[in-house]
């Protein structure tokens, strides 16, 4: 098995042993498998994020608060949900957390506000499952070209050690990095600076991010890059220093250095005419079909399947699980998913405390196309059961493995209807179509 450079070390592969561990003990037993350039800032993040798993999950989605939710969510200090890690692992599924909104509300129009940021998360989903690998790519040309054509390649030095100067940038990569986690509103901002004002690729921005967000998925990761960078939006976004203030009652101007003279002082004109020619791009509509519905092409159905637990379905809870409560579980933790995502060791601390909560679960570090042909086998299964995925890593290997055993596909809980759906090219378009299905309680 080879070595992922400068990420992880996938021996030995075998990391059932640890599943159910205490957090420090799965610290102390991982660390030493770590490469980062600073292990013991990896070891004191990974010690002090959220805990994975169902009861974790569960008190958080007994906490939200719909109304207080749309009264306040752009603010940093507002009352969000912070579930996002729980549901890109799986362990919240978005009709789940739909349902539990509007069990606190006297009307759905309450909920709203909170529902459409679900829907942004289904909406990434689709698209991501339209387009796969092309997500990494820019979907449509900048809608402004930038007056400095130069683009970094990787994040800056300066940037990665919270060494910028600017206080509200440094607090925001400073919490990113130890806690996995960050406000939508403190990303869109680092991420704008980070590609309008430095001239940074947006792909090196979103992969740095990939690396330590607790809820971590390209779909949501890229797509919103791209949104930010306008190359999958009508324009791109910026951030000025009134709007930081607004947002975060200034708490960082009050000592910044730079003060009155940062790089986002001015309008929105203002930083527009300083940022971008004045000519916007001319581009023609963008359109985007919804993918068809995804079965790898098995010859049958299997009646004794093994579950494969992929990074979006690492939970007790996931379809594949729940349709066959009896069956045994497997997750390979990707050795293309390592080389790409370039986990930190807090991302897979908190994926196997979600694991955890799986009875008798394996995990193990390898190639699923070849993992889990050789656990089905071994454990007398005739075929394999998983979870919808807009994922290409896992669709690419399923539709592999169906050339040698049975592959079925089991859909999650609806979210929404989206028969009527023809393109998803724009969100704006997405939405109206499957909110009225989106607001409505899952039917028992």
């Amino acid at each position: 098995m080879p070595m992922i450079e400068s990420v992880w070390n996938p021996e030995p592969a075998d990391l059932s042993p640890l599943v159910g561990s205490e957090r420090d003990q799965l610290v102390a037993a991982l660390a030493p498998r770590c490469h980062a350039a600073d292990v013991q800032a990896e070891i004191d993040a990974a010690l002090t994020t959220p805990a994975g798993g169902g009861r974790a999950a569960s008190a958080r989605l007994a906490a939200i608060d719909p109304v207080a939710y749309a009264r306040s969510r752009n603010h940093v200090a507002g009352a969000v949900t912070g579930l996002s890690p729980w549901i890109r692992h799986g362990v919240l599924g978005l009709a789940e957390v739909r349902d539990a909104a509007l069990a606190r509300v006297a009307t759905a129009e309450q909920a709203e506000k909170l529902i459409a940021e679900l829907g942004w998360r289904d909406y990434w989903r689709q698209v991501h499952a339209a387009l796969g690998e092309r997500i990494h790519a820019d979907i449509e040309p900048p809608a402004s070209a930038p007056r400095a054509v130069a683009r970094l390649e990787a994040v800056p030095d300066d940037v990665r050690a919270a060494a910028t100067g600017m206080a509200c940038i440094d607090d925001f990569v400073r919490r990113l990095q130890t806690t996995g986690w960050l406000h939508n509103h403190e990303r869109m901002w680092l991420a704008s600076w980070l590609v309008h004002v430095r001239g940074v690729r947006w792909q090196a921005g979103a992969d740095w991010f990939l690396e330590h967000l607790l809820d971590g998925d390209p779909a949501s990761n890229h797509l919103s890059w791209q949104w930010v960078a306008g190359t999958f939006a009508a324009k791109p976004y910026l951030f000025n220093r009134e709007n930081l203030e607004t947002f975060t009652t200034g708490v960082h101007c009050q000592t910044c250095p730079v003060v009155d003279h940062c790089d986002v002082e001015g309008s929105y004109d203002d930083l527009s005419a300083r940022l971008f020619v004045s000519e916007p791009a001319v581009r023609p509509p963008l359109r985007i079909r919804p993918a068809a519905e995804w079965h790898p092409a098995s010859q049958s159905i299997p009646s004794r399947p093994l579950v494969w637990l992929a990074l979006d379905s690492a939970s007790p809870r996931g379809p594949a699980a729940v349709a066959h409560p009896d069956a045994p579980r497997v997750h390979v933790i990707d050795l293309a998913w390592l080389q790409r995502e370039r986990p930190t060791l807090k991302r897979i601390v908190f994926l196997l405390e979600c694991l955890a909560d799986v009875p008798g679960v394996e995990v193990c570090i390898g190639d699923p196309r070849i993992v889990i042909p050789e656990r089905a086998t071994a454990h007398g299964c005739d075929g394999v059961s998983l979870a919808d995925t807009p994922c290409p890593l896992v669709r690419s290997a399923a539709t592999e493995i169906a050339t040698r055993l049975p592959v079925e596909v089991r859909p999650w809980p609806m979210f929404c209807d989206r028969s009527r759906v023809t393109d998803l090219g724009r969100f704006s378009r997405y939405w109206p179509q499957v909110k009225r299905s989106a607001l409505e309680p899952t039917r028992k």
